[in-house]
């Protein structure tokens, strides 16, 4: 889901903007920058490479597994709060104010001491812990916020709005996949006791939030669709009903969950990769050896990114339909 906060926020952003009529790269831009503030309250995983030092992770080849026990303890708590998020999206958009003006140091400081007392309260509310973790999601936010006034023009205004609305949708691509977000943080209130369980059989469960997960990236590209007129089916083949074998993994695959999924994930990737990969070998141009084409078509490769999602949505409906007919 790392993945779908971002996209989900960078579509929203882009087809925003152009309802109110920017221009494709200005769309894009503001996606993006959405897109990475969505994402930002996921940093909290850090606490996991603090907790099981790093070294020994990579070095002991320690299973995943342990990685997520120990990020799963702050995981979804203070950085995906909404309140937290109100606080610090429109300060991250401070941050990007231009100039040197006393006004503008005088704000940016101010702007910069509300952070800090942010990280205050997480340390005062959950200890050493929390400091750590809160401190990585200020840094985070700063750091993004410091690129966006570098490589883009957007008004602090439209960075601080990007950021809150960001920070915002994140908790909620969260429901489904593990213990629900501490939306309330840092008061105790739970607004949700447990995890939305979209089937009772939990493969079918990981199968719908993978669903979930896909239908927010062809969200995605069909903002940059819209946004720029391109076109996902300017290479028309059947390679994409490739994915459909897929459906035979069921087989013989170790049956997925949320606890393990690591098996499925890659496979079913891997298999919607190969179509596009299949897609764009077919249907390249046959030059001679000596020739090289002037310019990358970035439209014939957007359409082979089409397939390889296609290929992927067909897999997973394969699978889907298969394991459904075995087990249930």
């Amino acid at each position: 889901m790392f993945i779908g906060h971002a996209l989900l926020a960078f579509a929203l952003a882009v087809l925003f903007a152009e309802w109110r009529g920017w221009p494709a790269r200005r769309a894009l831009t503001l996606g993006a920058v959405m897109g990475a503030f969505a994402a930002l309250p996921d940093v909290d995983v850090v606490y996991a490479v603090v907790a099981l030092d790093a070294g020994r992770f990579l070095g002991n080849g320690l299973p995943p597994s342990a990685f997520w026990e120990a990020a799963n303890s702050v995981h979804r708590s203070m950085t995906h709060s909404l309140l937290i998020a109100l606080v610090a999206g429109p300060l991250f958009g401070i941050w990007t104010l231009r100039g040197r003006t006393p006004r503008t140091v005088a704000t940016r400081s101010v702007a910069a001491a509300v952070l800090v007392g942010v990280v205050g309260v997480a340390i005062a509310v959950s200890g050493p812990l929390g400091g750590i973790v809160m401190g990585a999601f200020v840094a985070v936010g700063v750091a993004i916020a410091a690129a966006t006034r570098r490589v883009t023009n957007l008004s602090a205004r439209t960075v601080g709005l990007a950021a809150t609305i960001g920070l915002l949708t994140h908790p909620w691509g969260d429901l489904v996949t593990g213990q629900p977000p501490q939306l309330l943080y840092p008061f105790e209130t739970a607004v949700l006791s447990e995890r939305i369980v979209l089937h009772p059989d939990p493969t079918m469960h990981l199968l719908g939030a993978f669903g979930i997960e896909l239908a927010t990236i062809w969200f995605a590209t069909l903002a940059v669709v819209v946004v720029t007129d391109r076109t996902l089916w300017t290479v028309t083949d059947g390679t994409a009903g490739l994915g459909a074998t897929y459906g035979a993994a069921a087989f013989v695959l170790v049956p997925p969950t949320l606890d393990v999924s690591y098996h499925f994930v890659f496979s079913i990737l891997a298999v919607g990769a190969a179509c596009g990969v299949l897609s764009w070998y077919r249907t390249r141009p046959r030059l001679p050896p000596v020739t090289r084409p002037a310019a990358v078509d970035l439209g014939a490769g957007f359409a082979y990114w089409g397939i390889a999602l296609a290929g992927t949505t067909l897999a997973l409906a394969g699978y889907a339909a298969v394991y459904a007919a075995m087990w249930l």
